[in-house]
Order: C-alpha cells, then sequence, then structure tokens
C-alpha cells in the first residue's frame, strides 16, 4: 500500500519543476519547439469550433496557409519570450508593491470609479517643428513637439518614466494634400513600430492617402520609434514592469489628443480613427474619451492587457506573478483607468469597425470579441490569417475602404503632381 509522499519531498519535486521549466524557458530554440504542440492545437480546435454568433471567429477547416500563419505567430511569440531577460525574486516584489500603491492611489483619488478622471486634458498643439523625409518612394512631413506629460509625482514608477529623455519628444508622420480641405485619418501604429517604413505598410497609409485621397497623420506611441529605450521599438512599453504600460497608456493619449488638436485646426472635413494591435487598442481607448470622433477602426486589436500578459507568459512566471497577487488582482484594477473596456463609447455604433484574424496567437481573437462586445456588436470582419494577416487580406482592405467611405471619408484622389 503506498503511502503519501512527505510534504518536504513534494515541495522538492515542486522545485525542481518549475526550477526546470525556468531554465527551458531561457532558451530560445526550446521554446520555439514546444510551438509546434501549440500550433498544432489550437489549429485542430479552429478547425473542429461549431459557428458561433457574428462575433466570434466563423468555423472552417484550417488550409496549410493558415496553420503556416499560425506558426508563425507562435514561433514569434516562443523566440521573444526566450529572448527577454526573466524577473528576478526582487522583480516580483517591487512590481506587486508598485501595483498595490497604485491601487490605493487610485482608490484614494477616486479614478477607478471615475477612469477618465485620471487623464488630464492636455494643452493644444499650435506651433509644432516639421522636417521631411521620404520612405518607400513616399514623402512624408514629421511633426515634431515637447509631450510636456509625466506620471503626477505620487504614482508609482514615476521617477522611472521621467529618466526616459528620449521619450519626451513626440512625434507624428503626416500624409497630406494642399489643395483643399480633405477627411483626416489618425492613424495609430502597433507594437515595434513607429518608423515611418513601418507605418506607411503597417497602416495602409500610402493606400488611405493615394487611393482615398485622405490626410493622414500617424502619432509615434511612448517608448516607440525614435522615442525608444533599447535596440527594440516599445520594448519598455510592454514589460513585466506592468505599471509602464499604465503610464505608456495615459501618455498616448495626451499625446493623440495633441496631435487631435493640430489635427482640428486643419479644417478638417471629418476626423477618424484607425488602429492597429496596440494601436487598436489606443483607437478604443480614444472611442471612449475623445468627442468629435466621426469613425474608428480597430484592426486585431488588443484590449486586456494583463489578460494578454497572462496568457503569453511562461508558466511558471505566471504562476509566481498570481502568488504575489499582481495577476488575478492589482494590475487588472489599476489597468482599469486604461481600458478600452472601461469607457462607453462616443462614437455611434453605425461608425464602429472591428477587424481581426481567426488564427492571431499574438492579440487572440478573444480580444476582437471583447471589443465588439463591449461595443454593442458593431460590424466585424474576420480573415483567416495570423496577426500581421490582414497585410495580405483583400477582404480587410475592403472592409477598411468600405468602413471609412460608409462614414463618408473619402476624397477624390489626387493629381499625379500631388502625390
Amino acid at each position: 500500500m503506498l503511502t503519501a509522499l512527505p510534504d518536504a519531498v513534494v515541495r522538492n519535486v515542486r522545485r525542481t519543476y518549475r526550477d526546470v521549466e525556468q531554465a527551458l524557458s531561457r532558451q530560445p530554440a526550446v521554446r520555439a519547439v514546444t510551438a509546434l504542440p501549440r500550433s498544432a492545437w489550437f489549429v485542430g480546435n479552429v478547425g473542429g469550433r461549431r459557428p458561433g454568433s457574428a462575433g466570434q471567429p466563423p468555423a472552417s477547416w484550417p488550409s496549410p496557409t493558415f496553420a503556416a500563419q499560425v506558426v508563425m505567430d507562435e514561433l514569434i511569440l516562443a523566440l521573444a519570450q526566450g529572448l527577454n531577460p526573466l524577473p528576478l525574486g526582487a522583480d516580483y516584489q517591487r512590481v506587486a508593491a508598485e501595483l498595490a500603491h497604485a491601487r490605493l492611489l487610485f482608490e484614494a483619488e477616486g479614478w477607478l470609479d471615475d477612469p477618465e478622471s485620471y487623464h488630464r486634458q492636455p494643452p493644444p498643439l499650435i506651433e509644432p517643428s516639421f522636417d521631411r523625409g521620404k520612405a518607400l518612394r513616399q514623402p512624408y512631413e514629421r511633426l515634431l513637439f515637447p509631450s510636456g506629460w509625466q506620471p503626477r509625482p505620487e504614482e508609482p514608477g514615476a521617477a522611472r518614466w521621467a529618466s526616459y529623455e528620449a521619450n519626451r519628444t513626440a512625434s507624428a508622420t503626416v500624409l497630406r494634400h494642399r489643395d483643399r480641405p480633405r477627411p483626416w485619418v489618425v492613424a495609430i501604429h502597433g507594437f515595434a513600430m513607429g518608423w515611418p517604413s513601418a507605418d506607411l505598410i503597417g497602416l495602409h497609409a500610402v493606400h488611405l492617402h493615394r487611393d482615398l485621397g485622405l490626410n493622414v497623420a500617424m502619432p509615434v506611441l511612448p517608448l516607440h520609434g525614435p522615442r525608444r529605450l533599447s535596440r527594440m521599438s516599445g520594448e519598455a512599453f510592454l514589460s513585466f514592469d506592468l505599471i509602464n504600460s499604465v503610464h505608456g497608456l495615459a501618455q498616448a493619449v495626451w499625446d493623440i489628443r495633441r496631435v487631435l488638436s493640430w489635427v482640428r485646426a486643419q479644417d478638417p472635413q471629418g476626423v477618424a480613427l484607425y488602429g492597429i494591435s496596440l494601436g487598436g487598442y489606443m483607437a478604443s481607448l480614444m472611442a471612449g474619451l475623445e468627442d468629435g470622433i466621426d469613425a474608428v477602426v480597430a484592426g486585431v486589436p488588443i484590449v486586456d492587457f494583463p489578460r494578454i500578459f497572462s496568457h503569453q507568459s511562461p508558466v511558471h512566471i505566471r504562476l509566481k506573478a498570481i502568488e504575489h497577487e499582481i495577476l488575478d488582482g492589482n494590475a487588472e484594477i489599476v489597468h482599469r483607468v486604461v481600458s478600452p473596456l472601461a469607457y462607453a463609447p462616443r462614437v455611434p455604433k453605425g461608425r464602429r469597425f472591428v477587424f481581426a484574424g481567426v488564427g492571431d496567437r499574438m492579440a487572440m481573437p478573444e480580444q476582437a470579441e471583447l471589443l465588439w462586445q463591449h461595443w454593442d456588436e458593431p460590424e466585424i470582419a474576420w480573415y483567416p490569417g495570423n496577426h500581421v494577416g490582414y497585410l495580405l487580406s483583400r477582404k480587410v482592405t475592403a472592409f477598411l475602404d468600405r468602413s471609412l467611405t460608409a462614414s463618408g471619408f473619402r476624397a477624390e484622389p489626387p493629381a499625379d503632381s500631388d502625390r
């Protein structure tokens, strides 16, 4: 008859398992191998799912191209997780303390009950600096201005954020026609973007400008592009320092509001918001904070950072974060002030649009579903691909065009001399 193992033995077994799992998670090649069974499980699950409501990904038997795109997403995630430094014991304690402090502060100030009151109104952007450049044969203007945003001194992580010198200068890439007033689209890039060449491609900016005849302003998000702190654009924005994402999102609201104030001074024939991935988060958030937006399109959107972090973290990090009340606790509560799901959209329902990928393993289809539900089930388009598959999808391009033109965002294409 077997007897129960002593508690000390059980603890040692658990500790050994966590040590092995942690050691393996440091090896990109090992994590890349684990991407294959995860991909196989997901692809099989998609193929066997029954059709749901309009807000759920459609059920269809996956094609080889679809499976390859899922593997691509999983490999990128696996390699990125393996290369990032893993948090140490002191990091868990520090992040837990910052989030606990933030929760108490936010509760005391009433920001959790009234999230909009957390955001301060910036001064209008009146006289920005300009320079010019060209990327992918497309001339552009670069609008430059001091951001002017800092966390309140009493907020945790404020001193760390204030030390990010490169982040203090905000900018936006602008494509505009000079012949007459036109509609403007404020297009917001995704994570790891923020460079003109990447944003021109990733935001369909050249198509919007040349083919639809629109003016386009593309703000650079905090800690991205020329505002980055390390070689990777945006790395410090979405890190284990979860209070950083709160500061980053709050500063992004401030900076985008300043860009919007400049756009509105250009006599626009309407203003739309369009964002991809992290930019979809920002477009959704701004749609709940800013009046006077005529249409909003959220592409492959993220809307819940703590949930994304929990889903994509190695098991030992997720469990330890829960143990320290970082996840399933303070992170979710503190992020309420910058969550699109905490704000009722101010854009009419008929002018809210979402598109997402059935095989997206980075933002995940459930993120788009959450936004679709919160937005009272507006029009949504699903394409059979991964996180960046929208770039190759004619369905997405047609949906984007129809979303904007149905909202009145179309001008006659410019003459060749104006391109």
